[in-house]
Protein backbone atom coordinates (compact mmCIF):
# COMPACT_ATOMS: atom_id res chain seq x y z
CA UNK A 1 0.00 0.00 0.00
CA UNK A 2 1.40 3.50 -0.62
CA UNK A 3 1.04 6.66 0.74
CA UNK A 4 -1.62 7.43 -1.37
CA UNK A 5 -3.46 4.56 -0.38
CA UNK A 6 -3.85 5.56 3.16
CA UNK A 7 -4.63 8.77 2.77
CA UNK A 8 -7.68 7.64 0.60
CA UNK A 9 -8.34 5.14 3.36
CA UNK A 10 -8.29 7.68 6.19
CA UNK A 11 -10.49 10.21 4.32
CA UNK A 12 -13.47 6.97 3.62
CA UNK A 13 -13.61 5.95 7.62
CA UNK A 14 -16.88 3.56 8.05
CA UNK A 15 -17.62 6.18 10.69
CA UNK A 16 -20.63 5.74 12.98
CA UNK A 17 -23.68 7.43 12.16
CA UNK A 18 -26.64 9.10 14.65
CA UNK A 19 -29.09 11.50 13.69
CA UNK A 20 -27.12 12.48 10.44
CA UNK A 21 -23.95 13.38 12.74
CA UNK A 22 -20.93 11.09 12.21
CA UNK A 23 -19.13 9.93 15.21
CA UNK A 24 -15.63 11.58 15.74
CA UNK A 25 -14.44 8.23 18.05
CA UNK A 26 -12.48 6.46 15.13
CA UNK A 27 -10.66 10.01 14.15
CA UNK A 28 -9.75 10.79 17.73
CA UNK A 29 -8.44 7.60 18.15
CA UNK A 30 -5.99 7.61 15.20
CA UNK A 31 -5.50 11.64 15.87
CA UNK A 32 -4.18 10.12 19.46
CA UNK A 33 -2.14 7.44 17.72
CA UNK A 34 0.00 9.76 15.54
CA UNK A 35 0.44 12.24 18.34
CA UNK A 36 1.95 9.26 20.54
CA UNK A 37 4.27 8.71 17.76
CA UNK A 38 5.57 12.66 17.22
CA UNK A 39 6.12 12.72 20.87
CA UNK A 40 8.22 9.77 20.74
CA UNK A 41 5.88 8.09 23.41
CA UNK A 42 4.70 5.09 21.25
CA UNK A 43 8.32 3.93 19.54
CA UNK A 44 7.03 0.29 18.87
CA UNK A 45 4.33 -0.87 16.83
CA UNK A 46 2.11 -2.42 19.74
CA UNK A 47 -0.39 0.21 20.61
CA UNK A 48 -1.72 -0.96 24.50
CA UNK A 49 -5.02 0.46 26.02
CA UNK A 50 -2.85 2.42 28.14
CA UNK A 51 -3.76 5.54 30.34
CA UNK A 52 -0.93 7.50 28.19
CA UNK A 53 -3.47 6.67 24.71
CA UNK A 54 -7.04 7.32 26.57
CA UNK A 55 -5.51 10.76 27.39
CA UNK A 56 -4.47 11.19 24.31
CA UNK A 57 -7.81 9.97 22.73
CA UNK A 58 -9.70 12.55 25.20
CA UNK A 59 -7.19 15.71 24.32
CA UNK A 60 -8.43 14.64 20.65
CA UNK A 61 -12.17 14.01 21.70
CA UNK A 62 -12.81 17.03 23.01
CA UNK A 63 -11.82 18.54 20.17
CA UNK A 64 -14.00 17.17 17.30
CA UNK A 65 -17.11 16.52 19.83
CA UNK A 66 -20.70 17.44 19.27
CA UNK A 67 -23.35 17.85 21.70
CA UNK A 68 -24.35 14.08 22.46
CA UNK A 69 -20.95 12.93 21.80
CA UNK A 70 -19.50 10.63 24.68
CA UNK A 71 -15.56 9.54 24.96
CA UNK A 72 -15.60 6.24 24.96
CA UNK A 73 -12.17 5.02 23.71
CA UNK A 74 -13.49 1.27 23.50
CA UNK A 75 -15.28 1.66 20.81
CA UNK A 76 -12.92 2.79 18.31
CA UNK A 77 -10.05 0.49 20.23
CA UNK A 78 -11.96 -2.10 18.90
CA UNK A 79 -13.67 -1.50 15.78
CA UNK A 80 -11.16 0.16 14.41
CA UNK A 81 -10.27 -3.55 13.11
CA UNK A 82 -12.89 -3.32 10.53
CA UNK A 83 -10.73 -0.78 9.05
CA UNK A 84 -8.26 -3.13 7.70
CA UNK A 85 -5.05 -1.40 8.76
CA UNK A 86 -5.67 -1.89 12.68
CA UNK A 87 -5.47 -5.31 13.90
CA UNK A 88 -5.43 -7.01 17.24
CA UNK A 89 -3.06 -9.04 19.01
CA UNK A 90 -5.16 -11.09 21.16
CA UNK A 91 -4.65 -12.87 24.71
CA UNK A 92 -3.99 -16.34 24.84
CA UNK A 93 -6.98 -18.32 24.43
CA UNK A 94 -9.51 -15.67 23.84
CA UNK A 95 -9.75 -16.16 20.09
CA UNK A 96 -12.66 -17.52 20.45
CA UNK A 97 -14.72 -15.26 22.74
CA UNK A 98 -13.17 -12.77 20.66
CA UNK A 99 -14.50 -13.23 17.00
CA UNK A 100 -17.59 -13.51 18.54
CA UNK A 101 -17.98 -9.85 19.44
CA UNK A 102 -19.80 -7.45 17.90
CA UNK A 103 -18.70 -4.94 20.23
CA UNK A 104 -17.32 -4.10 23.71
CA UNK A 105 -19.38 -2.19 26.27
CA UNK A 106 -16.77 -1.78 28.76
CA UNK A 107 -13.34 -1.48 29.21
CA UNK A 108 -12.57 -4.98 31.44
CA UNK A 109 -14.15 -6.58 28.05
CA UNK A 110 -11.48 -5.05 25.84
CA UNK A 111 -8.12 -5.91 28.64
CA UNK A 112 -9.45 -10.25 28.54
CA UNK A 113 -9.47 -10.38 25.27
CA UNK A 114 -7.16 -7.91 23.60
CA UNK A 115 -3.06 -7.78 24.56
CA UNK A 116 -2.92 -4.86 22.45
CA UNK A 117 -3.00 -3.18 18.68
CA UNK A 118 -0.71 -3.05 15.65
CA UNK A 119 -1.25 -0.92 12.60
CA UNK A 120 0.08 -2.49 9.22
CA UNK A 121 3.67 -2.37 9.36
CA UNK A 122 3.86 0.10 6.34
CA UNK A 123 1.77 2.84 7.92
CA UNK A 124 3.15 2.40 10.80
CA UNK A 125 6.03 3.25 9.65
CA UNK A 126 4.88 6.19 7.39
CA UNK A 127 3.31 7.67 10.54
CA UNK A 128 7.25 8.25 12.25
CA UNK A 129 7.25 11.19 9.27
CA UNK A 130 6.06 14.56 10.11
CA UNK A 131 5.00 16.12 6.63
CA UNK A 132 3.24 12.54 6.10
CA UNK A 133 1.38 12.01 9.53
CA UNK A 134 0.26 16.03 8.73
CA UNK A 135 -1.26 14.97 4.99
CA UNK A 136 -3.19 12.13 7.00
CA UNK A 137 -4.39 14.27 9.72
CA UNK A 138 -5.68 15.95 7.17
CA UNK A 139 -7.07 13.42 5.31
CA UNK A 140 -8.99 12.58 8.89
CA UNK A 141 -10.44 15.77 9.12
CA UNK A 142 -11.22 17.19 5.51
CA UNK A 143 -12.87 14.09 4.13
CA UNK A 144 -10.44 14.32 0.65
CA UNK A 145 -11.44 17.80 -0.11
CA UNK A 146 -7.60 18.31 -0.59
CA UNK A 147 -6.33 19.43 -3.97
CA UNK A 148 -3.27 18.06 -5.83
CA UNK A 149 -1.74 20.99 -5.04
CA UNK A 150 -2.33 21.62 -1.48
CA UNK A 151 -0.96 17.89 -1.13
CA UNK A 152 2.27 18.07 -2.44
CA UNK A 153 2.60 21.90 -0.95
CA UNK A 154 2.03 20.07 2.84
CA UNK A 155 4.30 17.26 1.47
CA UNK A 156 7.30 19.43 0.60
CA UNK A 157 10.15 19.45 2.09
CA UNK A 158 13.76 20.89 1.57
CA UNK A 159 14.27 18.78 -1.54
CA UNK A 160 12.55 16.22 -2.95
CA UNK A 161 8.90 15.39 -1.67
CA UNK A 162 7.41 11.90 -0.21
CA UNK A 163 5.72 11.18 -3.20
CA UNK A 164 8.69 11.66 -5.20
CA UNK A 165 10.82 9.34 -3.25
CA UNK A 166 8.28 6.72 -2.74
CA UNK A 167 8.49 6.74 -7.24
CA UNK A 168 12.15 6.50 -6.82
CA UNK A 169 12.24 3.98 -4.14
CA UNK A 170 9.59 2.01 -6.54
CA UNK A 171 11.67 2.29 -9.75
CA UNK A 172 15.18 1.10 -7.95
CA UNK A 173 13.38 -2.30 -6.48
CA UNK A 174 11.84 -2.85 -9.57
CA UNK A 175 15.85 -3.03 -11.18
CA UNK A 176 17.00 -4.73 -8.28
CA UNK A 177 14.30 -7.22 -8.47
CA UNK A 178 15.17 -7.96 -12.23
CA UNK A 179 19.10 -7.84 -11.11
CA UNK A 180 18.41 -10.22 -8.48
CA UNK A 181 16.31 -12.66 -10.85
CA UNK A 182 19.12 -12.10 -13.29
CA UNK A 183 16.98 -10.72 -15.95
CA UNK A 184 18.00 -7.31 -18.36
CA UNK A 185 16.87 -4.19 -18.12
CA UNK A 186 18.31 -0.60 -19.13
CA UNK A 187 19.03 1.53 -16.27
CA UNK A 188 18.73 4.88 -18.99
CA UNK A 189 15.44 3.91 -19.77
CA UNK A 190 13.91 3.23 -15.92
CA UNK A 191 15.58 7.16 -15.30
CA UNK A 192 13.70 8.31 -18.16
CA UNK A 193 10.67 6.80 -17.43
CA UNK A 194 10.88 8.04 -13.67
CA UNK A 195 11.34 11.48 -14.46
CA UNK A 196 7.83 11.77 -16.01
CA UNK A 197 6.77 11.10 -12.35
CA UNK A 198 8.68 13.77 -11.14
CA UNK A 199 8.34 17.24 -10.88
CA UNK A 200 11.35 18.53 -12.95
CA UNK A 201 14.17 16.43 -12.27
CA UNK A 202 17.13 15.78 -14.19
CA UNK A 203 18.61 12.13 -14.82
CA UNK A 204 21.98 12.99 -12.43
CA UNK A 205 19.36 14.22 -10.09
CA UNK A 206 17.47 10.67 -10.38
CA UNK A 207 21.10 8.93 -10.44
CA UNK A 208 21.91 10.36 -7.59
CA UNK A 209 19.09 9.65 -5.54
CA UNK A 210 19.52 5.84 -6.64
CA UNK A 211 22.73 6.15 -5.10
CA UNK A 212 21.44 7.59 -2.11
CA UNK A 213 19.34 4.50 -2.00
CA UNK A 214 21.60 2.17 -2.29
CA UNK A 215 24.00 3.71 0.89
CA UNK A 216 20.73 3.14 2.43
CA UNK A 217 20.08 -0.87 1.49
CA UNK A 218 23.89 -1.10 2.74
CA UNK A 219 23.43 -0.09 6.14
CA UNK A 220 20.10 -2.40 6.56
CA UNK A 221 22.25 -5.25 5.29
CA UNK A 222 20.13 -5.97 2.43
CA UNK A 223 21.97 -6.56 -1.25
CA UNK A 224 21.97 -3.11 -3.82
CA UNK A 225 22.70 -2.52 -7.16
CA UNK A 226 26.09 -2.79 -7.55
CA UNK A 227 25.89 -0.02 -10.83
CA UNK A 228 24.47 2.63 -8.54
CA UNK A 229 27.55 3.12 -6.04
CA UNK A 230 26.52 4.48 -2.72
CA UNK A 231 25.95 7.86 -1.90
CA UNK A 232 25.90 9.03 2.19
CA UNK A 233 24.43 12.10 1.90
CA UNK A 234 20.33 11.55 1.61
CA UNK A 235 17.35 13.12 2.99
CA UNK A 236 16.11 11.71 6.44
CA UNK A 237 12.69 10.95 4.39
CA UNK A 238 14.42 9.04 1.97
CA UNK A 239 15.20 6.23 4.27
CA UNK A 240 11.74 6.53 5.95
CA UNK A 241 10.26 5.51 2.77
CA UNK A 242 12.87 2.76 1.72
CA UNK A 243 11.74 1.23 5.62
CA UNK A 244 8.10 2.19 4.47
CA UNK A 245 8.35 -0.01 1.11
CA UNK A 246 10.43 -2.75 3.02
CA UNK A 247 7.65 -3.21 5.46
CA UNK A 248 5.01 -3.29 2.36
CA UNK A 249 7.16 -5.71 0.61
CA UNK A 250 7.86 -8.24 3.04
CA UNK A 251 7.20 -11.99 1.14
CA UNK A 252 8.44 -10.23 -2.36
CA UNK A 253 12.05 -9.00 -0.78
CA UNK A 254 12.49 -12.34 1.18
CA UNK A 255 12.22 -13.85 -2.22
CA UNK A 256 14.92 -11.01 -3.46
CA UNK A 257 17.08 -11.54 -0.58
CA UNK A 258 17.47 -14.95 -0.53
CA UNK A 259 21.03 -15.93 -2.23
CA UNK A 260 20.29 -17.41 -5.74
CA UNK A 261 22.11 -20.83 -6.17
CA UNK A 262 25.53 -20.15 -8.07
CA UNK A 263 25.97 -22.22 -11.82
CA UNK A 264 29.08 -23.80 -10.85
CA UNK A 265 29.32 -25.05 -14.93
CA UNK A 266 32.55 -23.70 -16.20
CA UNK A 267 32.82 -19.45 -16.94
CA UNK A 268 34.91 -18.15 -19.69
CA UNK A 269 36.97 -15.07 -18.13
CA UNK A 270 39.06 -12.35 -19.10
CA UNK A 271 41.63 -12.76 -16.23
CA UNK A 272 43.26 -9.38 -17.29
CA UNK A 273 39.87 -7.35 -16.39
CA UNK A 274 39.37 -9.19 -13.05
CA UNK A 275 41.29 -7.18 -10.50
CA UNK A 276 39.86 -3.73 -9.21
CA UNK A 277 42.66 -1.74 -7.95
CA UNK A 278 40.61 0.70 -6.12
CA UNK A 279 39.02 -0.56 -2.75
CA UNK A 280 35.89 0.76 -1.57
CA UNK A 281 35.89 4.25 -0.33
CA UNK A 282 35.21 4.50 3.30
CA UNK A 283 31.62 5.48 4.26
CA UNK A 284 30.61 7.10 7.56
CA UNK A 285 29.32 5.03 10.06
CA UNK A 286 25.30 5.88 10.05
CA UNK A 287 23.18 6.49 12.92
CA UNK A 288 20.77 3.42 13.69
CA UNK A 289 17.12 4.64 12.66
CA UNK A 290 15.48 5.74 16.40
CA UNK A 291 12.54 3.59 15.89
CA UNK A 292 12.55 -0.05 15.82
CA UNK A 293 13.02 -1.53 12.48
CA UNK A 294 9.69 -3.42 11.13
CA UNK A 295 10.21 -5.28 7.97
CA UNK A 296 10.98 -8.70 8.69
CA UNK A 297 13.91 -9.84 6.28
CA UNK A 298 16.61 -12.49 6.12
CA UNK A 299 20.03 -10.87 6.05
CA UNK A 300 21.86 -10.95 3.23
CA UNK A 301 25.17 -11.07 4.04
CA UNK A 302 24.54 -13.26 6.17
CA UNK A 303 22.97 -15.86 4.32
CA UNK A 304 25.87 -15.66 1.93
CA UNK A 305 28.44 -16.36 4.46
CA UNK A 306 26.15 -19.07 5.20
CA UNK A 307 26.07 -20.12 1.52
CA UNK A 308 28.70 -22.71 1.20
CA UNK A 309 28.25 -23.57 -2.60
CA UNK A 310 28.77 -19.85 -2.93
CA UNK A 311 31.92 -19.64 -1.02
CA UNK A 312 33.50 -22.60 -2.36
CA UNK A 313 32.72 -21.18 -5.74
CA UNK A 314 34.14 -17.91 -4.92
CA UNK A 315 37.49 -19.48 -3.67
CA UNK A 316 37.91 -21.80 -7.08
CA UNK A 317 37.85 -18.48 -8.90
CA UNK A 318 40.36 -16.93 -6.98
CA UNK A 319 42.33 -20.50 -7.35
CA UNK A 320 42.16 -19.97 -10.84
CA UNK A 321 43.08 -16.25 -10.63
CA UNK A 322 46.16 -16.65 -8.95
CA UNK A 323 47.12 -19.86 -11.40
CA UNK A 324 46.63 -17.36 -14.32
CA UNK A 325 49.04 -14.29 -13.52
CA UNK A 326 51.53 -16.74 -11.90
CA UNK A 327 51.99 -18.44 -15.28
CA UNK A 328 51.81 -14.94 -17.11
CA UNK A 329 54.93 -13.57 -15.00
CA UNK A 330 56.54 -16.75 -15.81
CA UNK A 331 56.61 -18.89 -12.60
CA UNK A 332 54.36 -21.82 -14.13
CA UNK A 333 56.27 -24.08 -11.34
CA UNK A 334 54.80 -21.70 -8.62
CA UNK A 335 51.10 -22.04 -10.66
CA UNK A 336 50.99 -25.69 -9.85
CA UNK A 337 51.87 -24.87 -6.16
CA UNK A 338 48.65 -23.12 -5.62
CA UNK A 339 46.97 -24.23 -2.48
CA UNK A 340 43.11 -24.46 -2.14
CA UNK A 341 44.07 -25.11 1.72
CA UNK A 342 40.23 -24.80 2.79
CA UNK A 343 39.29 -27.44 0.99
CA UNK A 344 42.33 -29.66 1.16
CA UNK A 345 43.59 -28.77 4.91
CA UNK A 346 39.48 -27.98 6.45
CA UNK A 347 38.04 -24.66 7.44
CA UNK A 348 39.42 -23.23 10.54
CA UNK A 349 42.93 -22.77 9.15
CA UNK A 350 42.32 -18.92 8.56
CA UNK A 351 42.77 -18.71 5.38
CA UNK A 352 40.88 -20.21 2.24
CA UNK A 353 44.21 -20.25 -0.49
CA UNK A 354 47.44 -20.03 -0.63
CA UNK A 355 49.43 -18.44 -3.38
CA UNK A 356 52.68 -16.43 -3.73
CA UNK A 357 52.83 -12.76 -4.63
CA UNK A 358 53.61 -11.07 -7.61
CA UNK A 359 55.79 -7.64 -7.22
CA UNK A 360 54.62 -4.16 -8.72
CA UNK A 361 57.52 -5.29 -11.09
CA UNK A 362 55.65 -8.19 -12.12
CA UNK A 363 58.56 -10.48 -10.79
CA UNK A 364 57.04 -13.55 -8.62
CA UNK A 365 58.25 -14.52 -5.38
CA UNK A 366 58.70 -17.82 -3.55
CA UNK A 367 57.33 -16.27 -0.22
CA UNK A 368 53.62 -18.02 0.69
CA UNK A 369 51.05 -15.62 0.14
CA UNK A 370 47.61 -16.58 2.54
CA UNK A 371 44.64 -15.20 1.28
CA UNK A 372 40.69 -15.37 2.82
CA UNK A 373 37.80 -14.96 -0.03
CA UNK A 374 35.08 -13.33 0.57
CA UNK A 375 32.43 -13.84 -2.04
CA UNK A 376 28.99 -12.23 -2.94
CA UNK A 377 26.88 -11.78 -5.99
CA UNK A 378 26.12 -8.06 -4.94
CA UNK A 379 28.40 -5.24 -5.50
CA UNK A 380 31.78 -3.88 -4.65
CA UNK A 381 30.36 -2.07 -1.42
CA UNK A 382 27.83 -5.38 -0.23
CA UNK A 383 29.29 -6.06 3.97
CA UNK A 384 30.56 -9.51 4.76
CA UNK A 385 30.79 -11.44 7.61
CA UNK A 386 34.65 -12.62 8.79
CA UNK A 387 35.11 -14.30 12.04
CA UNK A 388 37.18 -13.52 14.71
CA UNK A 389 39.90 -16.18 13.84
CA UNK A 390 40.09 -14.35 10.51
CA UNK A 391 40.79 -11.37 11.88
CA UNK A 392 43.17 -12.28 14.21
CA UNK A 393 44.92 -14.61 11.80
CA UNK A 394 45.17 -11.41 9.16
CA UNK A 395 46.78 -9.71 12.62
CA UNK A 396 49.24 -12.25 12.98
CA UNK A 397 50.68 -12.72 9.51
CA UNK A 398 49.72 -9.36 8.41
CA UNK A 399 53.00 -9.29 5.65
CA UNK A 400 51.75 -12.40 3.99
CA UNK A 401 48.10 -11.77 4.46
CA UNK A 402 45.70 -11.06 2.12
CA UNK A 403 41.37 -10.54 1.72
CA UNK A 404 40.36 -11.03 -1.83
CA UNK A 405 36.92 -9.46 -2.30
CA UNK A 406 34.76 -11.06 -5.01
CA UNK A 407 31.92 -9.48 -6.17
CA UNK A 408 29.29 -9.33 -8.80
CA UNK A 409 29.61 -13.35 -8.97
CA UNK A 410 26.28 -13.72 -10.34
CA UNK A 411 26.75 -11.93 -13.27
CA UNK A 412 29.14 -12.11 -16.14
CA UNK A 413 31.76 -9.13 -15.54
CA UNK A 414 32.76 -10.45 -12.07
CA UNK A 415 35.50 -8.48 -10.41
CA UNK A 416 37.44 -8.54 -7.18
CA UNK A 417 39.39 -6.57 -4.87
CA UNK A 418 42.51 -7.34 -2.72
CA UNK A 419 43.17 -6.25 0.82
CA UNK A 420 46.48 -6.60 2.06
CA UNK A 421 47.68 -6.76 5.70
CA UNK A 422 45.52 -6.38 8.56
CA UNK A 423 41.39 -6.14 7.72
CA UNK A 424 40.52 -3.87 10.07
CA UNK A 425 43.22 -1.11 7.92
CA UNK A 426 40.80 -1.31 5.21
CA UNK A 427 37.32 -1.85 6.85
CA UNK A 428 35.34 -0.77 9.99
CA UNK A 429 34.47 -4.29 12.05
CA UNK A 430 31.36 -4.11 13.53
CA UNK A 431 30.42 -6.98 16.91
CA UNK A 432 27.22 -8.68 15.26
CA UNK A 433 27.38 -12.19 16.74
CA UNK A 434 27.98 -13.53 20.73
CA UNK A 435 29.05 -16.86 21.68
CA UNK A 436 26.89 -18.56 24.11
CA UNK A 437 28.50 -21.28 26.42
CA UNK A 438 28.54 -22.63 29.90
CA UNK A 439 31.59 -22.73 30.98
Amino acid sequence: MTLLHYEATFSALNLHSARAHSSPHKVAMLLAVMDLIENNDLKDNRIEFSESLTKAFAIRFRELEEQGDSARPIYPYFHLRSEGFWHHRLKPGQSEPYHRLTTVTSRSQVERHIAYAYLDDELFELLGNRTVRELLRAALLENMTITPEERRARLQVNGWDWLECEACVQDYFDMLGKEMRGEDYNKKRHRQALIEKLRGRSESAVEYKHQNVSAILIQLGFPYISGYKPRINYQTQLRKTVLAHLARQQHDLERVNTVRDVDRAPYAVNWDRVLDPELPERIPAITPPERKYLARHVNYSQREAENRGLGESGERFVLDFERFHLTQAGREDLAKEVEWSSKDQGDGLGDDVRSFPIGSDGVAREDEMFIEVKTTNSGKYQPFYITQNEVEFSREFERQYSLYRVYDFGKRGRRLYRMPGMVEDHARLNPVLYRAGFG
